[in-house]
């Protein structure tokens, strides 16, 4: 199973964009997807701050995360993402 981590803002209309297309996929593939307000904390605020939104992609049985887009969902780097983890 693929586990999306998304670095987000409460307030962020590209955050809930990016949400939103990434939830369409779920149709398609199984995943995870945990949101990370980047707020909650000053070093993510201080890693992330202006790129937010940020999607990682974490394998089932991986330890490194693999940063895949900002700002916009880039649905072709995702779906390569979510084909070579099936």
């Amino acid at each position: 199973m693929v586990q999306f981590t998304l670095y987000s803002r409460s307030y962020c209309h590209l955050c809930d964009d990016m949400l939103e297309a990434l939830q369409t996929l779920s149709s398609e593939y199984p995943f995870k997807i945990e949101i990370i307000d980047v707020d909650s904390d000053e070093t993510l605020v201080a890693q992330f701050d202006e790129l937010v939104p940020v999607l990682f992609g974490q394998k089932s049985g991986s330890s490194a995360a693999l940063e895949l887009c900002h700002y916009f969902l880039d649905e072709h780097k995702a779906r390569d993402f979510l084909a070579q983890a099936a």
